[in-house]
């Protein structure tokens, strides 16, 4: 697993995502745990958590790098959703999941989990998953829609820091966010237009603000200004159809990029990373953010890891080019 430089901040509403940290409450029927339960405000409820979870797993990718950074044991998890860079994708003996468009549900019976953290891409099958483990405790810390990015993603980082014991790691890791996204606000120059795009299978696909994948939430953090607003736009993951000459008509002074290709076939054969892509368009050339070098790529593994970390680097790119440019 590579290991990043990080650094950020505690929500301030912390109070509203933990509720009796400490105490015990609960009985060892609420999780089948033979342990004492904290209880934990997530996005169904409250919900009774072992305060020493024997047996983990974990199926949204947003809290993958976290949980390997902090050293926490899974017994089962989405491991084919793993980009590389995860270290859990190396151990033999972690019971994969599978996808969520073909996944192997039944495998958690034999994991025996007190804990299931569930999201994102696993959402869908929550309901199965607490019949195959209706002893468990289930956490879900998806962001929530109309809430600000960056303060769900320290959200659910604070609330795994407490059911760890990874309180400290967990406020760095704000901070650390915190710190790139007041770099990007400092630096951004109202009206400056923006437009975010992904590549897939040697296309280039239109990203929205608001609901587009990754970059969507982005705009309404930054209030970034959209070189292009398509109506009907979806949160599609491959992105929603675009002409390069659509996108040259917009002539956008900023792009953000997200090679989703990168993180699932960059090992097929025909992978044509997204910076050759915009380089090699003739229709491209002219646009202001290509000839400014004003093109800002995510991390290769964003498509599958959409975590903390991830965010913090995206940030730190994207302020890097702004203070250049200013």
């Amino acid at each position: 697993m590579h290991s990043r430089t990080r650094s950020l901040a505690l929500v301030s509403g912390l109070a509203l995502a933990l509720s009796a940290c400490g105490g015990s409450s609960g009985s060892d029927t609420d999780t089948g745990s033979a342990g004492p339960t904290v209880e934990i405000e997530d996005n169904n409820g409250t919900q009774q958590v072992p305060q020493e979870p024997s047996s983990v797993v974990a199926t949204d990718n947003r809290t993958f790098e976290t949980l390997a950074d902090w050293d926490v044991e899974l017994s089962a998890a989405a491991v084919s959703l793993m980009p590389e860079t995860i270290s859990y994708t190396k151990d033999k003996d972690l019971v994969d999941l599978g996808t969520h468009r073909e996944p192997d549900l039944e495998a958690i019976v034999a994991a025996k989990p007190d804990l299931v953290i569930n999201g994102q891409r696993f959402t869908q099958h929550e309901d199965k998953l607490k019949e195959l483990a209706p002893d468990a405790a289930f956490l879900n810390l998806d962001p929530r829609e109309g809430e600000p990015l960056d303060t769900e993603l320290k959200r659910q980082t604070e609330v795994l820091g407490e059911v760890f014991g990874k309180q400290d790691e967990a406020k760095t890791l704000g901070e650390d966010l915190d710190a790139q996204v007041a770099r990007v606000k400092q630096a951004y120059e109202p009206g400056d237009t923006v437009m975010a795009i992904n590549t897939s299978g040697g296309e280039l696909g239109y990203i929205a603000p608001t609901v587009g994948q990754t970059f969507g939430p982005v705009f309404d953090l930054f209030d970034l200004e959209p070189a292009l607003e398509v109506e009907g736009a979806s949160d599609d993951h491959q992105g929603d159809e675009v002409s390069v000459e659509a996108i040259a008509k917009a002539d956008p002074d900023w792009i953000l990029v997200l090679d989703r290709d990168a993180a699932v076939a960059a090992d097929e054969e025909g992978y044509t990373p997204a910076k050759q892509l915009i380089e090699d368009s003739e229709a491209l050339q002219d646009v202001t953010a290509v000839k400014e070098g004003q093109v800002v790529f995510a991390p290769a593994d964003t498509y599958t890891n959409e975590g903390i970390q991830t965010y913090t680097e995206i940030f730190s790119a994207f302020a890097d080019a702004l203070e250049e440019q200013s």
